[in-house]
């Protein structure tokens, strides 16, 4: 039975006098974790130990989040490991029963040499009914694309408006000025 669902691409960036992009390949990811009543812990791991990524979900009251991130990569070309954790406040909250769902990219800095993007993302923990997500959360950035235009259009329309409204009234105006001659 389990008690975590995501769906996600990850990809490492690991930069050192050059820059290298790194995918976690999904057709070798080993998952594997724990839940109990108020963590649970998501480990995603490439075979030799090559990369992996790690989730650590707390759960509040009525929220679920992500307050831990853990990632490592030992990439053939440089052959070094290049590990970084992140230790965050609520990182993709959402109400307990709901889904955090991001098509934004996520781009996280893990350590000086080394960021993580997830893009798209999608992480359901503690309650999932029926092993589906739950109503979707948007995030902010999914959330500002939409709702710029919208709020740029209604100002756009609003300022056309407010000028033909002035120009009809002060044209109204003149003509109605003065007093006829007899």
């Amino acid at each position: 039975n389990s008690c975590i669902k995501a769906t996600m691409g990850a990809e490492y960036i690991v930069t050192e006098k050059k820059t290298w992009y790194f995918n976690l390949d999904p057709s070798r990811v080993r998952a594997s974790g724990y839940c109990d009543k108020e963590a649970a812990v998501l480990s995603l791991t490439l075979p030799d130990n090559a990369a992996s990524l790690q989730f650590t979900f707390k759960k509040e009251e009525n929220i679920f989040y992500v307050n831990k991130l853990t990632v490592h990569v030992s990439p053939l070309p440089v052959y070094k490991t290049y590990s970084g954790l992140v230790v965050v406040d609520k990182l993709f909250a959402a109400p307990t029963g709901q889904s955090f769902k991001c098509k934004s990219e996520n781009l996280l800095l893990m350590s000086s040499e080394l960021r993580i993007k997830l893009v798209p993302l999608q992480v359901q923990a503690f309650t999932l009914p029926e092993g589906q997500y739950g109503k979707e959360v948007e995030c902010w950035a999914d959330f500002s694309k939409r709702a710029i235009p919208i709020i740029v259009g209604a100002t756009v329309v609003g300022l056309v408006l407010i000028a033909v409204l002035t120009f009809l009234f002060i044209r109204d105006r003149r003509h109605s000025q003065g007093y006829d001659r007899l």
